[in-house]
């Protein structure tokens, strides 16, 4: 079974569908390359107009694997380094996608849930959607997604959630930039039909033109010296004892030994 769904209707739109919803679509390293390879062969495909992303079952994204970041953690340097990489790179794929993209968010969207969404241009989310930057609890860095974020939701948000890991309501996320507009609890098809009509009434190239001129010029095309940047430290604060301890603690049950309330 694929991970990762993609199909194009004859309109053009291009639909993504995280597949793992045994377990609320968490990434691991299958979903990373199935990502990559479908946001590049989308890319490429000369019939798509718009990507729309969203999530099987009852959440769009919950997050890594924690499972399976324990067992990248516990690999050689160079095959952890390689997972951020790779991550880095899907993260960046989408967020320079040369069609307008839309991410559909119902139930949990969580840790690199959140990088995907703010790599989109356009956020819908139903309205029980529930967020959060949950990497920190673990001990880990969200590096993979920090530049999207901050072009999403600026420095001041990025600056509490980000560092708490708070859990935030779909309302707050509309309030901070983060999502652009909120739908009732199974809504989100009706939502979107509006915007996707939109994009299609448009003309493709001068729409690809102007996606790729505002990111140039809002300074969000995410240079390569920053993707080595962010790569490193991904890996790094992953193999740490702190993240060891962190993801130990959640798989147990407990509150990580840091804690002291």
């Amino acid at each position: 079974m694929s991970v990762v769904l993609t199909e194009v209707d004859d309109r053009g739109v291009a639909t993504v569908r995280l597949n793992r919803p045994q377990v609320h679509n968490a990434y691991d390293g299958a979903v990373i390359d199935g990502l990559l390879d479908g946001l590049d062969r989308l890319a490429d495909d000369r019939a798509v107009r718009v990507l729309v992303l969203r999530g099987n079952g009852r959440h769009f994204q919950a997050g890594a694997d924690l499972a399976w970041l324990q067992q990248v953690a516990a690999m050689l340097p160079e095959a952890n380094r390689d997972f951020s990489v790779r991550t880095t790179r899907a993260m960046r794929a989408l967020h320079l996608f040369p069609h307008p993209t839309i991410a559909l968010v119902h139930g949990a969207c969580f840790g690199g849930g959140v990088g995907l969404a703010a790599a989109c241009d356009v956020v819908v989310a139903s309205a029980e959607a529930r967020f959060a930057l949950t990497e920190v609890k673990f001990g880990v860095v969200p590096a993979p997604i920090i530049p999207q974020l901050l072009k999403a939701i600026g420095l001041p948000q990025l600056r509490r959630w980000g560092i708490s890991g708070e859990p935030f309501g779909a309302d707050r996320a509309e309030r901070m930039g983060l999502v652009h507009e909120v739908c009732p609890t199974g809504g989100l098809d009706e939502a979107a039909a509006p915007i996707i009509d939109a994009f299609l009434r448009a003309g493709p190239e001068a729409t690809a033109a102007t996606k790729r001129l505002t990111l140039e010029a809002a300074g969000a095309l995410i240079p390569d010296a920053l993707v080595e940047r962010l790569v490193d430290v991904a890996a790094h604060h992953r193999a740490s004892p702190e993240a060891a301890e962190g993801l130990a603690s959640f798989l147990e049950k407990r509150n990580p030994a840091w804690y002291r309330g």
